[in-house]
């Protein structure tokens, strides 16, 4: 979801999320994050004609500008304003299921880190907000100004991965109140000694709130389920992460959920029943071609992962009859090898 320094919206790996997701005529996909409806296009234009697209975005300055975008697309584009971790609800009360493709593009755009006015960057003055959506109750502010530093700190190091957490912890409770990103910012390098490495001291601890506010890696662990369980048989789960946190939960459900035995290594006999419900796709991570990161240098950390949903979960009858029906139907359409969109 991210732009180039032009203020132009270019989604990253474009060509790459269209060939992962297998994009074919007719076929009904989800975009969980569809920022300036970049990704959403390019699937709506290569699934013409007959394709669907259901597109999730909690940010709801960015759901006037995606519904504008693919308006051209009339009924055949439906942008919600919720986040993705409603995915699974969302698709059972609309009846948008077996799904041949989801797509999640996890970045940040442009627009959210400069225009948005909410704080997602330090390089713009802005009240400590970062919430995707209004309707969110926390905001960093109540973070930095309500929190024990010990829970302060403990965000910083687990979500930010920041070695200098405690320090930084304390100099934001020594010097209550704050209220703008850039008395935080200042903060943060006093606290760290300055601009020592390649990223701005305050990078790390930046990112760190804007995960705790959003609830960013619980939501996507979540959702990468809830698409399990929506895909129909030889459905495509395309992932676009930009750190290490969001690659590891990526990179651990692939892994779990192409296995047909995760139980610890050493037990003498399977005890856990589980059984692959995705094969992937790409063994390596993809990444950005130097051609691309040359044009928008914000692709640099982009990691794109692809697995295929080879059967139905079994855990998905224990969820919900609707869950059951979802894959019973699309293991039922895959066999067939077609899937009704009527």
């Amino acid at each position: 979801m991210n732009n180039s320094a032009s203020g132009l919206h270019v989604p990253v790996m474009l060509q790459e999320a269209i060939h992962g997701l297998k994009v074919e005529t007719g076929g009904r996909y989800v975009d969980c994050t569809v920022g300036a409806a970049g990704h959403s296009t390019a699937i709506l234009n290569a699934s013409s004609p007959g394709g669907q697209l259901l597109g999730f975005e909690a940010d709801p300055q960015a759901v006037a500008i995606a519904r504008e975008r693919l308006e051209a697309f009339g009924s055949s584009a439906l942008i919600v304003n919720r986040n993705f971790a409603g995915l699974e609800e969302e698709c059972l009360e609309r009846g948008f299921f077996p799904l041949n493709g989801v797509l999640f593009d996890l970045g940040l755009s442009s627009m959210q880190l400069a225009e948005s006015g909410r704080g997602f960057s330090f390089q713009y003055d802005a009240p400590l907000d970062m919430r995707f959506s209004p309707d969110q109750e926390l905001s960093v502010e109540e973070i930095v100004n309500s929190y024990k530093e010990s829970d302060i700190a403990s965000i910083i190091y687990r979500y930010g991965e920041e070695p200098a957490s405690r320090r930084i912890a304390a100099a934001i409770v020594n010097n209550r109140p704050l209220h703008t990103t850039v008395q935080l910012a200042d903060i943060i390098a006093r606290a760290v000694g300055g601009k020592k490495g390649r990223i701005h001291p305050a990078t790390r601890t930046f990112q760190a709130f804007r995960i705790a506010v959003n609830r960013e890696l619980e939501n996507l662990e979540s959702a990468l389920y809830q698409a399990l369980n929506l895909l129909g048989c030889g459905g495509r789960l395309v992932v676009i992460s930009y750190h290490s946190l969001e690659d590891r939960i990526v990179k651990r459900f692939f892994r779990e959920e192409s296995r047909n035995c995760i139980c610890l290594p050493g037990s003498p006999v399977c005890t856990c029943s589980h059984r692959a419900s995705i094969k992937q796709v790409n063994r390596k991570v993809i990444t950005p071609s130097p051609e691309e990161i040359r044009q928008n240098p914000r692709s640099r950390s982009a990691r794109m992962r692809i697995a295929e949903r080879v059967i139905a979960r079994q855990e998905s009858s224990l969820n919900s009859a609707g869950l059951f029906f979802v894959s019973l139907t699309g293991c039922l359409a895959g066999v067939a090898g077609c899937m009704s969109l009527n």
